[in-house]
């Protein structure tokens, strides 16, 4: 398999499988004299590590993370960094009865169209067990983030899950911590409890939909044409498993507006530009405007559910399959720390980037 290398000077490569020995990340491209280590990863990978409630599946892992290379005294020495996480609470026998089958809604038949030899057990490279590299290597980039840009913050929760959307009127950014599912509506989120519950006890899964912001961004991140910032963004955030869709801004619903309601109008203010609004979502044109970025991604349900499907076997005969083991029945919510740890690398690729040919702006506005 080719291509799982994401990043322009901010490299980040994964790698390993569900049910190996281990998986991790080798970053390259780090600023030296980052201060890391071990536990300032670990902080983001705990939000996403398996078992941390009933809602989440109940694989029991410590995602413990190694660095193996690329840091000196607590500090990055800008060579490569190499993060390793191990797989300990591997249950491969849970996948016997699909060996010959394809679950519906699952890359495992691809998989095999593709390549031929499928590791069927918890999907191998298809797993979203994959993520927790790119959250180790997020927790990197968030360090090397606040050692460039310290004003920027990366902000990840659930506005939807299933035919259940949080009320705007009620978002507390504070209470997103607060909950299991990430959400900034504390009366959904016990709404969302007792929805997930039912369909976690039958077997079944749902969908939901996740907004980032970053808060702080400078203006000036990106390129025009074809290094575009929400070029990068969607192609992240479309990068993590069981996401079929991302919006940058008012999104789809901008084809709803017309010019007038569309024009995030601009007047002059003690710091510079002041917008009345963020329908662009805070990118124009490719580039950041000083605003806050805003993208939002569905996920759809995880598809190893209880419920009997049609499907077929390797050998093209007609069957039947169900998925035992032990499954998100919304993947959205662990989808939270990852989409955070994909907007911190991509930021930090697109500042870097961005020193590189800038420095700093060349444009003053009201000088």
């Amino acid at each position: 398999m080719s291509l799982n290398t994401f990043g322009h000077l901010f490299r980040v490569t994964t790698w390993g499988e569900s049910h190996g020995p281990a998986l991790g990340a080798t970053i390259d491209g780090c600023p030296p004299n980052v201060a890391i280590d071990e536990a300032s990863i670990q902080q983001w990978l705990d939000k996403r590590k398996p078992g941390t409630s009933k809602y989440t599946t109940q694989r029991r892992e410590a995602d413990a993370v190694k660095i193996l290379s690329g840091t000196f005294e607590g500090k990055t020495t800008g060579t490569p960094v190499q993060l390793m996480i191990e797989n300990t609470d591997q249950r491969s026998k849970d996948y016997g009865d699909i060996i010959e089958k394809f679950r519906p809604g699952h890359a495992d038949i691809t998989y095999y169209q593709k390549y031929g030899n499928r590791d069927y057990r918890g999907g191998g490279r298809s797993s979203a067990r994959e993520t927790a590299a790119r959250v180790a290597a997020g927790g990197l980039a968030r360090a090397a983030l606040q050692s460039l840009a310290p004003q920027i913050e990366i902000t990840g929760y659930m506005t939807r899950m299933g035919a259940h959307e949080i009320d705007r009127a009620n978002f507390d950014w504070d209470q997103i911590a607060q909950n299991p599912f990430w959400t900034p509506d504390a009366k959904a989120a016990k709404t969302w409890a007792d929805y997930l519950d039912g369909l976690r006890k039958s077997g079944s899964s749902v969908g939901a939909i996740i907004e980032v912001t970053a808060r702080g961004a400078p203006a000036g991140l990106g390129a025009p044409v074809y290094g575009k910032l929400d070029t990068d963004l969607a192609a992240a955030m479309m990068s993590i498993n069981a996401v079929k869709g991302v919006e940058i801004g008012e999104g789809m619903s901008a084809a709803m507006l017309t010019g007038e309601l569309n024009a995030d109008e601009i007047q002059m203010g003690n710091d510079g530009p002041r917008y009345s609004s963020n329908h662009a979502g805070g990118i124009l044109g490719g580039i950041s405007t000083g605003q806050d970025i805003v993208l939002r991604f569905a996920v759809k349900p995880t598809s190893s559910i209880l419920t009997t499907r049609m499907t077929i076997t390797k050998s093209g005969e007609n069957t039947e399959i169900i998925t035992k083991g032990r499954h998100d029945p919304c993947v959205g919510i662990r989808a939270v720390p990852v989409a955070e740890a994909m907007m911190a690398c991509v930021l930090l690729d697109h500042l870097l980037l961005h020193r590189g040919q800038i420095g700093e702006n060349q444009g003053t506005i009201g000088a």
